[in-house]
């Protein structure tokens, strides 16, 4: 991405954030992160990637309070960023996170000894 491009997802995920922190009042988006946005070339469409940290398992009553709020955030998005037009938001489910933690779990799993920083 360009230099503008960050700045404008970067700008877009702090709006996001704030937004459903403190405006959508929709109960299934409570303890949501937006964890990145990504832009097209034409920052045309954004790329929105969410968690719910530590419940995994609320992923599609997430991803249906996201599409029943998109055209409000879309809107204040609109207000909030100066651009031609406001870019199409589409929501992800940020799995990264899950993948972390599992290896995270694997790692710790394995019966490796420590190993001597000793020098001999």
């Amino acid at each position: 991405m360009t230099i503008k491009q960050d700045r404008v997802a970067e700008r877009i995920q702090a709006i996001l954030s704030e937004l459903l922190l403190r405006e959508v009042a929709d109960p299934r988006l409570q303890h949501l992160t937006v964890t990145e946005v990504k832009l097209d070339p034409e920052v045309t469409v954004a790329h929105v990637y969410v968690n719910a940290l530590g419940d995994e398992g609320r992923q599609d009553e997430v991803m249906a309070g996201l599409k029943r709020a998109k055209g409000f955030m879309r809107r204040e998005v609109a207000k909030r960023v100066r651009l031609r037009s406001a870019p199409d938001l589409i929501f992800h489910w940020d799995v990264r996170l899950e993948h972390g933690e599992r290896l995270n779990r694997l790692i710790e799993s394995l019966d490796i000894p420590p190993e001597d920083k000793r020098s001999t």
